[in-house]
């Protein structure tokens, strides 16, 4: 039997006024409207599955402003670092309880291998992750599974086990992308939660009615690449030559200028005066039907600042969210998929 969350020997986390928080789903877990994308702390792993190398005082830094500004829920993967992400996690979430939620993810041990949900595999990514962060896990998420993998109905019962002997408070699934979020509702109708591509650039999973449906199912979603790999921050020109180590690497260059040239069409249309692109990015994941937290990559202090004042400034009115869904109509955002050998875990 797990230990049970460790109970704060302070008052732990006090919820701070400028950020709101949201439940997850039915779950009973309530999480700071922004997450903590734990993805860049890992550093960086073989081939172009990572953000690059980083610098662990600066990643531990991050950490404790994001607690500071009201952050309380953090998304990691046991294969982020090869579990170094979830070890930062849970060296600076030590002594907390239950005032902050940690979410990880099973199936994907290692970027060059396949994508294993059976439940011995599942039961070992359990226990690494919950010796690497010290603690039991929040929410446990199938890292990015095809939905018509029939092991994944043995998968899921595998993770109700552990739910009933208290090694994780609730389960769900991360998704490959965002068309696989219907047949996914369809098998799985009583998972907590799913974490799903959404951005400015990336509409499909708003536009095609699937917030909405989660939503009304009770399922909380998780938006995941909310700044689009960190072209919605206005930081991007597309011309970068990204390290060999970073994922953006194996996008093509066509790709990456599209998506430079998309964020400056919604920054030069939408970002009201004295508010930045980030703003705008995250406070349109926040504005979508269903979603509970939105989880952007976290590297530095500052930029956990930039991201925790989206939700002080709260969602967007209707005529803006309305004008935001036609000018992405009017255009596409993609111009080819990435290369065919990057790793399905890669495309977060």
């Amino acid at each position: 039997m797990t230990a049970p969350w460790p109970s704060p020997s302070s008052p732990g986390i006090i919820e701070r006024k400028d950020m709101r928080y949201r439940p997850l789903g039915q779950s009973g877990i309530k999480v700071s409207e922004i997450g903590f994308g734990g993805w860049g702390i890992g550093g960086a792993t073989p081939g172009a599955t990572s953000y690059g190398s980083t610098d662990d005082k600066q990643s531990l830094a991050a950490l404790a402003e994001a607690l500071r500004l009201g952050i309380t829920f953090f998304d990691t993967s046991n294969v982020y670092g090869n579990g170094h992400s979830e070890r930062l996690i849970g060296q600076a979430l030590k002594g907390l309880g239950r005032e902050v939620a940690v979410c990880t993810k099973a199936g994907c041990s290692d970027y060059g291998a396949p994508l294993d949900f059976s439940p011995a595999a599942i039961e070992r990514s359990v226990a690494g992750s919950i010796e690497r962060l010290g603690r039991p896990i929040d929410l446990l998420l199938l890292h990015n599974p095809d939905p018509a993998d029939l092991a994944l109905d043995a998968a899921v019962a595998a993770m109700a086990g552990l739910q009933a002997c208290g090694k994780l408070h609730a389960f769900g699934i991360s998704l490959r992308g965002p068309d696989d979020g219907w047949p996914v509702l369809e098998r799985f109708p009583k998972i907590a939660a799913v974490e799903v591509n959404l951005n400015l650039l990336d509409q499909r999973a708003e536009r095609s009615g699937f917030l909405k449906r989660a939503a009304g199912a009770g399922i909380g979603v998780i938006a995941r690449t909310p700044l689009a790999f960190g072209f919605l921050s206005g930081a991007f020109r597309g011309n970068e030559g990204f390290d060999a180590s970073d994922h953006r690497s194996r996008w093509p260059q066509a790709q990456l200028a599209k998506w430079s040239e998309g964020a400056g069409m919604f920054a030069g249309k939408f970002v009201q005066p004295g508010q930045t692109p980030v703003d705008l990015a995250l406070r349109y994941c926040l504005s979508c039907p269903g979603v509970v937290s939105a989880i952007p990559g976290i590297l530095t202090p500052d930029e956990a600042r930039q991201n925790a004042r989206a939700s002080d400034l709260g969602p967007l009115d209707a005529r803006v969210l309305n004008e935001i869904a036609d000018l992405y109509d009017a255009n596409d955002f993609f111009v080819a998929p990435p290369k065919k050998d990057l790793p399905l875990a890669a495309k977060k």
